[in-house]
């Protein structure tokens, strides 16, 4: 009887084995989900880059307006007759002072 409880045993953990640790186990399976998880929020983020951008090049097509922000924010560029004003934070030193400091350390 012993013989036979050994042999049914062996043959239930050969028929579990590929359950757990085979080609299609549990495991994989788990993987395979976090792997969907993942790819499905950068798919998300991917796809709202997208609607943005769409917005964007739509805005762009269309209107001046965005050709007007981009080419102040990104070129600098001003319109006639306008003055253009920089507002420098307290925290910030003129760029003369940190030059100076900078020259400071290095002869040190």
């Amino acid at each position: 009887m012993r013989w036979v409880s050994l042999i049914l045993l062996a043959l239930i953990l050969l028929w579990q084995f590929p359950l757990w640790l085979g080609k299609g186990s549990w495991i994989k399976v788990w993987d395979l989900d976090r792997q969907v998880d993942y790819q499905k929020k950068v798919n998300q983020q991917t796809k709202t880059r997208n609607a943005v951008l769409d917005a964007e090049v739509r805005d762009l097509k269309k209107g001046t307006e965005a050709v007007e922000e981009r080419a102040r924010s990104v070129l600098g560029m001003v319109k006639p007759g306008e003055t253009f004003f920089q507002i420098v934070g307290e925290n910030s030193l003129p760029a003369s002072s940190t030059v100076e400091s900078q020259s400071h350390t290095k002869t040190k």
